[in-house]
């Protein structure tokens, strides 16, 4: 390029081509957020999938205990958070995992607890948009929810099809044919086709791939997901060695099932796709299609329930009047709101005094117990003293006395002996 071009580019050039730059370093520095729902009976492998996912142990090993003392009664919802990072980029990952689905005689509901836990996501993040002072809003939305079909080789149970049918309008939904490695290449083909019927057959709406109009290589590689779809995968972190090659995998007596070889699972598929190509996208349709979804159908509840009071105080009145109005009563029920947050403060408040006036008067109780316990171990040590002075002073008469008696006798003992001795010598002369 000559001078002159250059110079001609330096000119021509603005800036606004760096803004890419701009929100990259701005994304890294934020870190990105993602939460993942893991759905399946026990026994299905989802732990060990997770670790095998992210290469950490994000779940420990399970040590069951007795089957009466770990039937769960429940669905329970379980979450944990965990931050990871790779190549200087931060990822807070959200698990959720919910043992107990499933696992009862009685599943009748048993993704209740799941609906309403993703719909008070949904609320939650609603909540923080509609605040007055608004900064960064902290996403737990529910992103993509992995569930785990087992390898019956029958298709889908109707516990299967009823929790789909309820989750398929509210989140991401992939499903995943766990422990694939008890199926032949030839079973997992066919497994999947029941499987694919099933769902079309009852109208479940799974996670659909976006068509790349615009990139040719993108499109055949979500055609490839596509048909990959439901992912059949083997979960492992044991290390074997495989052709002087360590990799991850189960052993069999007929030989090894590779999780990372895509000949023997979906593994590296179902990773692939989670983590490297379509987390944004699985976060985008949350967003724009399962959040606005919700968000809608909240606001027109509110709206309807708002008219209807409105509607009764004036029906005829222009709107501006009737925004005057639907501002006194919104200005009204957060009065009443704050008046019950303060009276529930200054319960909260008096049952918080009165605790530390109870513990101040057990302190008081405990201390007066130890003064009346110390002044009385000191009386009894006085009281010893006193004793023992008392004693050590008959000792020491005592003893004077009988020092006294002893020397007595021996004066007297003394001149008999000397009478003696003198016998004896005039018997010698």
């Amino acid at each position: 390029m000559s001078q002159g071009e250059k110079e001609k580019a330096e000119v021509s050039y603005v800036g606004y081509a760096n803004l890419p730059n701009q929100v990259f370093r701005k994304a890294v520095k934020r870190g990105f957020q993602f939460s993942l729902m893991v759905v399946g009976q026990s026994g299905l492998g989802k732990s060990t999938l997770i670790n095998s996912l992210f290469m950490t142990d994000l779940y420990e090993d399970c040590v069951y205990s007795p089957s009466p003392q770990r039937m769960p009664r429940t669905t329970e919802i379980k979450e944990s958070t965990v931050s990871v990072e790779e190549g200087g980029v931060r990822l807070e990952l959200t698990l959720i995992d919910t043992p107990g689905f499933g696992d009862i005689v009685d599943n009748s509901q048993c993704w209740r607890p799941i609906v309403d836990y993703i719909d008070s996501k949904y609320e939650k993040y609603l909540n923080d948009e509609s605040r007055v002072n608004r900064g960064y809003t902290e996403d737990y939305r529910i992103h993509c929810c992995l569930y785990f079909i087992p390898p019956n080789g029958h298709g889908l149970r109707q516990i299967d099809i009823e929790f789909m049918k309820q989750l398929h309008n509210k989140t991401n939904i992939v499903p995943v044919i766990a422990k694939a490695d008890t199926f032949t290449p030839e079973e997992v083909v066919r497994f999947k086709k029941v499987v694919l019927q099933d769902i079309a057959d009852n109208g479940i709406k799974i996670y659909q791939f976006p068509d790349a109009q615009l990139d040719e290589e993108d499109d055949a590689a979500n055609q490839k997901l596509r048909e990959a779809i439901p992912f059949a995968v083997v979960g492992s972190n044991t290390i074997l060695e495989v052709n002087q090659k360590k990799v991850r995998g189960r052993q069999y007596p007929w030989g090894v099932a590779e999780v990372e070889n895509a000949d023997h699972c979906d593994f590296t598929t179902l990773r692939n796709m989670i983590i490297r190509t379509h987390m944004q996208d699985l976060k985008d349709i949350t967003n724009n299609v399962h959040y606005e979804n919700y968000r809608c159908t909240k606001l027109a509840n509110v709206s309807s329930v708002t008219g209807s009071a409105t509607d009764k105080i004036a029906p005829s009145r222009d709107p501006l009047a009737q925004f005057e109005v639907e501002k006194k009563e919104h200005e009204k029920k957060m009065r009443r709101m704050e008046e019950e947050m303060e009276d529930v403060f200054e319960v909260k408040v008096r049952e918080k005094l009165q605790k530390l006036e109870d513990i101040k008067h057990d302190l008081n109780r405990r201390k007066e117990a130890m003064t009346r316990t110390i002044e009385q171990l000191e009386r009894d040590l006085n009281e010893s003293k006193r004793q023992f002075d008392e004693d050590k002073r008959q000792y020491d008469i005592e003893q004077q006395k009988y020092m006294e008696q002893v020397e007595s006798q021996m004066r007297q003992q003394a001149p008999a002996k000397g009478k003696k001795d003198d016998k004896s010598a005039k018997k010698k002369k």
